[in-house]
């Protein structure tokens, strides 16, 4: 399709040839906007990820670009992870190899290329690095620097000025102030990302060798403080005030499109009540939503009816399902099996301590991965709602249609559009954003591997035919929560529109973030068709103790809506009934 002007892809070569949606898939679902992609990665997290990658992970000889480095990249408009960069964190990271990256990612999937050993691969100054890194992982774990950036990330909601008295040029420089620190809070994503994998893994091939593998997933199950899952248990608590609620029962009946505006204008005290519950929950909550890493894209603060959404699913639950007494009785059971293990292990104090620290880290990090994406997304939704306050006043100006179109310009045409230099960009932002809609009707390839078709060759989403799933079929994906669960799937393609799903029934998606998560309280089972080993989808449903099953390929497209189906979350597979 022709454009004037969109998102530069990056540039394949012999060094980095191997790419992939695997886990990036998950970050960004759609296309991202010319603006979201200028403030947030160019000018963010992709310098952070450089930074963590040079100062922390031993990547300071192999001559990535610093302007644009090889860990995450465009190619046909969709972002893609630089799978050559992840394998070196295998080969230089001591205990590991490229393999055990690849079955991270990729699990037994068909297209990936043979790892390819090449002599600046290794490197004995990376590795030294990597393991005084790995000796914070699995020993100080201090924290400090998490809990900095923690703290920046508030002050940067509690300083938001009345953006409505702000002036043009005062919300685009507040825009643009926050990109060093989205570089330095990716900087730390990353590393909590990466140190959030150790643990587990150890855990995992200690369980495997002990012949009880599905073991490990319940030893970092119910770890609480994680961010990710917090929202669930806010949304729990309106869901008990609507169930408890004979007029708020009677206006959620009426639907969730439009019902914050109805819930507002109602006198009744528990509407009222409601809606300050409401306001607390958006205060604190409201950076989150689908798409979030995109400025382009709703939240729940800017859309607050999609968190009524997922309360409306939550209402109709018994008060037995509480998140907060699952992740207690997840909890529970992980303090038990640790000791099981620990005490199978006396005989061997290596591996015992081994196994020890391990439990310790995951204890740590994979809280504090959630907890640093956490802090990164509330200043990037500083950058939105600065954003989105310029373009409510170019849509009042008949400029465009939506303040969020303004972010299918770039930012340096947003600049001179700012200074009063730049008008009549309603045909550019129109054309960009049939574009961009174009670009969401099409399926990226999963793996990119020393050359990438045109885009206008990719096929459209759903135009490649699979076979819809008969009575006995099994689909094998990879597990994300223990536990064996029969139910009725309900095949949810968007979190806004959740209506169909019923307490106990099995929630099958494409994939999962922190707007769909809240559906899991409802669900008794979860299916997802991508998500990697520390996906939302696992994290949460490990909090929260429901069985799950990730990278189910074409799940949602594959097993037909209403069916029986046993999900398996020990094995991976989902058995069509």
């Amino acid at each position: 399709m022709t454009i004037d002007r969109w998102i530069a892809d990056n540039q394949l070569t012999e060094k980095w040839p191997f790419w992939t949606r695997a886990n990036v898939g998950e970050v960004l679902p759609e296309p991202p906007s010319p603006l979201g992609w200028d403030l947030v990665w160019e000018g963010g997290t992709l310098p952070g990820w450089y930074d963590c990658a040079v100062e922390r992970l031993g990547y300071d000889d192999v001559g990535m670009n610093p302007k644009r480095p090889e860990v995450a990249g465009m190619f046909g408009g969709y972002a893609y992870l630089c799978a050559t960069g992840i394998r070196l964190f295998g080969v230089r990271t001591p205990g590991m190899t490229a393999a055990d990256i690849d079955m991270a990612y990729f699990g037994d999937h068909p297209d990936v290329p043979p790892y390819v050993p090449e002599d600046w691969h290794e490197s004995e100054i990376g590795t030294a690095k990597l393991a005084k890194w790995l000796a914070w992982v699995m020993g100080t774990m201090e924290q400090d620097e998490l809990e900095a950036d923690r703290q920046l990330s508030l002050e940067a909601r509690a300083s938001r000025p009345d953006l409505t008295a702000a002036g043009d040029a005062e919300l685009l420089a507040r825009a643009k102030s926050y990109e060093p620190t989205i570089r330095r809070l990716f900087n730390q994503h990353i590393n909590q990302s990466g140190a959030a994998s150790v643990g587990p893994g150890v855990i995992g091939a200690v369980c495997a060798a002990m012949e009880q593998p599905t073991l490990a997933m319940r030893l970092f199950a119910g770890l609480g403080g994680v961010d990710s899952a917090a929202p669930s248990y806010a949304m729990w608590e309106l869901s008990r005030a609507v169930k408890g609620s004979a007029a708020l029962t009677e206006l959620f009946d009426t639907g969730h499109a439009g019902l914050t505006e109805r819930l507002a204008a109602s006198e009744h005290r528990d509407a009222v009540t409601f809606t300050e519950a409401l306001a607390g929950f958006v205060a604190e909550f409201g950076s989150r939503g689908p798409n979030e890493w995109d400025i382009h894209a709703d939240t729940w603060e800017t859309n607050p009816d999609l968190v009524l959404a997922a309360v409306d699913r939550m209402r109709l639950a018994d008060d037995d399902r509480s998140p907060l007494a699952e992740n207690a009785a997840r909890e529970a059971e992980r303090e038990q099996l640790s000791a099981t293990v620990t005490e199978a292990l006396a005989a061997d104090p290596e591996t015992q301590g081994q196994f020890q620290a391990a439990l310790a880290s995951a204890k740590v990090f994979v809280p504090g991965r959630e907890r640093s994406k956490t802090s990164i997304i509330k200043v990037i939704h500083e950058v939105r709602m600065a954003v989105w306050e310029l373009g409510r006043r170019a849509a009042a100006r008949g400029d465009i249609e939506h303040p969020r179109d303004l972010c299918m310009l770039f930012l340096d045409e947003v600049e001179p559009y700012v200074a009063g230099e730049m008008a009549a960009i309603g045909v550019t932002v129109a054309d960009r954003q049939r574009h961009h809609d174009w670009l969401r009707t099409l399926e990226p390839p999963f793996i990119i591997n020393g050359s990438v078709p045109p885009n206008d060759q990719w096929p459209a989403k759903g135009a490649q035919s699979v076979e819809v799933a008969a009575s006995g079929q099994v689909l094998v994906g990879n597990p994300g929560c223990p536990g064996v669960y029969r139910g009725r799937a309900r095949v949810v393609l968007d979190p806004s529109d959740p209506t169909a799903l019923q307490p106990g029934d099995i929630l099958v998606a494409p994939m999962t973030d922190p707007a769909w998560t809240p559906l899991f309280v409802t669900a008794g089972a979860v299916v997802v068709d991508v998500g990697a080993a520390l996906s939302h989808a696992i994290i949460v449903s490990r909090e929260l103790g429901i069985p799950c099953v990730v990278s189910a390929r074409d799940a949602t497209r594959m097993i037909p809506d209403g069916a029986e189906i046993e999900v398996d979350g020990n094995t991976g597979t989902v058995t069509v009934l």
